[in-house]
C-alpha cells in the first residue's frame, strides 16, 4: 500500500480543519456556476425586487404629503393620490413578483448543485479504499453527507434570500437617506447597523462553540444508535439493552447541556439586538422631529424615515440566526467536502489500460513475486510470498488463522497495494490496469456474506444487474439454493432483512455464492465459501466447483481441508509465508504441517 499523498478524513473528528470558510465557497462555485445565465437573471431580480421594496416607503411619503391638502384645492379631486396609490400597489406587486421570480430561478441550481456534490462524495466514498471503510462509522459519514447536502441549500436559502437582499437594500437605504435628508440620518444608520453586525458577529462566534458541542454529541449519539441497531442480535444474546441505552444517553445528556447553554446565550444575543436597534431608531426619530419643527422636513419624510429604519431593521433582527446557520452550514460543508480530500491510497495510475485475459475460455494465469504485505508497520502480514496458479487450475490456501490467507484475495482484488514485490495476471502487474476491468475479471465469495436488505432475486441479480430471469435461476441451481427459494411463499420475491439477518448462515452463503457465479468471472476466489453449508450441501457444492473451475483459474481459501482434496495444487501457510506446497497425496506423503492439520480435522470428526 503506497503511502498516503492526501488529506485523510477521520469520522472521529468532530470538525473539519481544511481552510477557511472562503475555500468551501469556492468549492461550491463551480456547481453553482454550471447555469450562469439563470444565476445573472436572478440576481436582476433581486436587485429589481429591492429597488421596488425601496420604493414603496417613498410613495408613502408622496401619498402622506398630497393628502395634506386644503379642502378648496383641485386636488381635492384625488387624481394624484389615486395615481400614487395605484402606483403603490404595483410595486408592492412587483415587489412579490420579482422575489418569486428569483426563487424560481434559483431553485434548479440549487437542487443541481446539491445532487451533483451528494452524487460526487458518494462515488468517492465507493472509490476510497477498503482502509477507510474499516476505520469510519457508518452513521457519522451519513451523517456528514446528509448536513453537508443540508448545509448547501441553507447556505444559499441564507446568502441568496435574506444576506445579499440585506446588504442590497442596505446601500439602497444609506444612499437615499444622504442624497435626500441630512447626513446625519445615514450617518446614524450607518453607525447603527455596523455596531449590530458586530455585536451580532461576536456573540455568535462566542456562542458557536455550542452549537459544534451539540452537533457532536448529536453526531456521537447517531453513531451509537446506528451501531446498535445494526447489532440488534449481538446486544440481545447478552442482554445488553440498557448497557446501549446508557451509552447513548451519555450523549444526549451532553446535547442536552450544550442546548440549554446555547439558549441562554441566544437571550443574551437578542437583547444586545435590541437595544442596538431601539437606540438607533430614537436617534433618527428625534432628528426627524427637529426637522418636522424648523419646517425643513415634512410628515411624510418623517413616515418615509422610520419606515425605512423598521423595513432595515426587521431582516437584522433574524441576522443571529442567519450567521450562525451559515457558518453551520459552511462547517458541514467543509466536513462533507474533506470527504472529497480524502486520499484514495488505492487509485489507479495515470493512463492505466483494462486488463485483458489472454484465454476467456480457460481463465488467466496468477502469478504473486515476492510479495511482502502489511497493514500496520508493527505487523507484517506477507512476507516474501511466491507461487503460481496457471489458468484453468485450482489452487487452495490453507493454514491457521491469521496465517495471511484472506489477505491474498484481498491484493488480488486490488483493495490494497503491496509493499513490495507484484502481482501479475496473464503477465500484467494489476497495479499497471484499472480497477474497474479488474474487479470485472474476478468473482469472490467472501467467509462473511453481508447481503442487501431487499429480496433474494435481487441479491444474486446483484452479480449482473441485466441478467435475465432464467440467468438468475441457473445461477440458484448451480448454487444449490434454487430449490429452497422455490419453496418460500414469495420464491425470489422473498425479502432477506436487514445484511440478509431472515436467512441463515448457510442460505446467505449460497444466494453468495449465486451472484458471484452470475457473474461469470474469469476467476473465481472462494474465501471459506463453504463454512457455513452443512456437509451434504457441501459436497454436493464441491461437485459443482470442480465443474465450473474447469473454464476459470480458481483460488480457494479454505479451513475444511476435504472441501480442497482435488485441488491442482495446496498452499500452506504459516505466520505470512508458504510453508508447503503440493497436491492432497504429497503433503501427506511429506509428513508435515498439512498432515498434522488433517489429522488433527479427522479427530475432531470421529469425537
Amino acid at each position: 500500500m503506497r503511502p498516503a499523498s492526501g488529506h485523510h478524513y477521520s469520522a472521529q473528528t468532530p470538525t473539519a480543519a481544511r481552510g477557511n470558510d472562503w475555500k468551501v465557497i469556492r468549492d461550491l462555485l463551480p456547481y453553482l456556476l454550471e447555469y450562469k445565465f439563470r444565476v445573472a437573471i436572478a440576481l436582476t431580480c433581486l436587485v429589481a425586487a429591492k429597488v421596488s421594496n425601496l420604493g414603496i416607503p417613498i410613495l408613502m411619503k408622496q401619498l402622506i404629503d398630497t393628502l395634506n391638502i386644503k379642502s378648496d384645492s383641485a386636488q381635492v379631486l384625488l387624481v394624484v393620490p389615486t395615481v400614487l396609490i395605484l402606483a403603490y400597489g404595483l410595486l408592492r406587486i412587483s415587489t412579490s413578483l420579482f422575489t418569486e421570480l428569483r426563487e424560481s430561478l434559483f431553485a434548479r441550481v440549487t437542487q443541481n448543485a446539491v445532487r451533483k456534490v451528494a452524487l460526487k462524495v458518494f462515488e468517492h466514498l465507493h472509490a476510497l479504499a477498503l482502509s477507510f471503510h474499516l476505520a469510519r462509522q457508518t452513521g457519522g459519514v451519513s451523517r456528514d453527507i446528509e448536513r453537508g447536502t443540508r448545509g448547501i441549500q441553507s447556505l444559499i436559502s441564507y446568502s441568496l434570500y435574506s444576506i445579499l437582499p440585506t446588504l442590497i437594500e442596505f446601500c439602497l437605504v444609506l444612499g437615499y437617506l444622504a442624497y435626500a435628508y441630512d447626513i446625519w440620518f445615514a450617518v446614524i444608520t450607518l453607525v447603527a447597523l455596523v455596531l449590530y453586525i458586530a455585536f451580532t458577529v461576536v456573540v455568535t462566534e462566542w456562542r458557536s462553540h455550542f452549537r459544534r458541542t451539540m452537533n457532536e454529541m448529536d453526531s456521537k449519539a447517531n453513531q451509537k444508535a446506528i451501531d446498535s441497531l445494526l447489532n440488534f442480535e449481538t446486544v440481545k444474546y447478552f442482554g445488553n439493552e440498557a448497557f446501549e441505552a446508557g451509552r447513548y444517553d451519555q450523549n444526549l445528556q451532553r446535547y442536552q447541556v450544550a442546548a440549554v447553554k446555547s439558549q441562554k446565550s441566544l437571550a443574551v444575543l437578542n437583547l444586545g439586538q435590541q437595544m442596538i436597534i431601539a437606540v438607533g431608531l430614537v436617534l433618527v426619530l428625534w432628528r426627524s422631529t427637529l426637522g418636522v419643527i424648523d419646517q425643513t422636513m415634512t410628515l411624510g419624510d418623517l413616515v418615509l424615515v422610520n419606515t425605512l429604519m423598521i423595513q432595515l431593521y426587521i431582516p437584522l433582527n433574524f441576522l443571529g440566526v442567519i450567521y450562525r446557520e451559515i457558518k453551520q452550514a459552511l462547517t458541514d460543508m467543509d466536513r462533507m467536502f474533506s470527504l472529497l480530500d480524502t486520499d484514495k491510497e488505492v487509485a489507479d495510475i495515470p493512463n492505466a489500460k483494462p486488463l485483458q485475459i489472454a484465454n476467456h475460455g480457460r481463465g488467466p494465469d496468477v502469478r504473486f513475486e515476492h510479495v511482502s504485505f502489511h497493514y500496520d508497520q508493527k505487523r507484517e502480514i506477507l512476507r516474501d510470498v511466491s507461487f503460481n496458479i496457471p489458468a484453468g487450475t485450482i489452487t487452495a490456501v490453507v493454514g491457521r488463522s491469521g496465517a495471511g490467507k484472506s489477505t491474498l484475495a484481498r491484493l488480488l482484488f486490488r483493495f490494497y497495494d503491496v509493499q513490495s514485490g507484484q502481482i501479475l495476471i496473464d503477465g500484467q502487474n494489476i497495479i499497471q490496469v484499472t480497477q474497474t476491468s479488474l474487479r470485472k475479471a474476478i468473482g469472490i465469495v467472501p467467509q462473511d456474506t453481508v447481503l442487501f436488505n431487499d429480496t433474494i432475486g435481487y441479491n444474486i441479480a446483484y452479480g449482473n444487474p441485466n441478467a435475465s430471469i432464467e440467468e438468475i435461476h441457473e445461477a440458484a441451481r448451480a448454487a444449490q439454493i434454487d430449490g429452497f427459494i422455490k419453496r418460500l411463499p414469495d420464491g425470489y420475491d422473498t425479502q432477506v432483512g436487514e445484511r440478509g439477518l431472515k436467512l441463515s448462515g448457510g442460505e446467505k452463503q449460497r444466494v453468495a455464492i449465486a451472484r458471484t457465479l452470475l457473474k461469470k468471472p474469469a476467476m473465481l476466489i472462494f474465501d471459506e465459501a463453504t463454512s457455513a453449508l452443512d456437509s451434504k450441501t457441501e459436497r454436493a457444492f464441491q461437485e459443482e466447483l470442480l465443474g465450473l473451475a474447469k473454464n476459470r483459474t480458481t483460488l480457494i481459501i479454505a479451513h475444511r481441508l476435504s472441501t480442497i482434496i482435488h485441488a491442482d495444487q495446496i498452499l500452506v501457510m504459516e505466520r505470512g509465508q508458504i510453508v508447503e506446497r503440493g497436491t492432497h497425496a504429497e503433503l501427506l506423503t511429506a509428513n508435515s504441517h498439512y498432515t498434522e492439520m488433517w489429522q488433527m480435522q479427522e479427530r475432531a470428526i470421529l469425537d
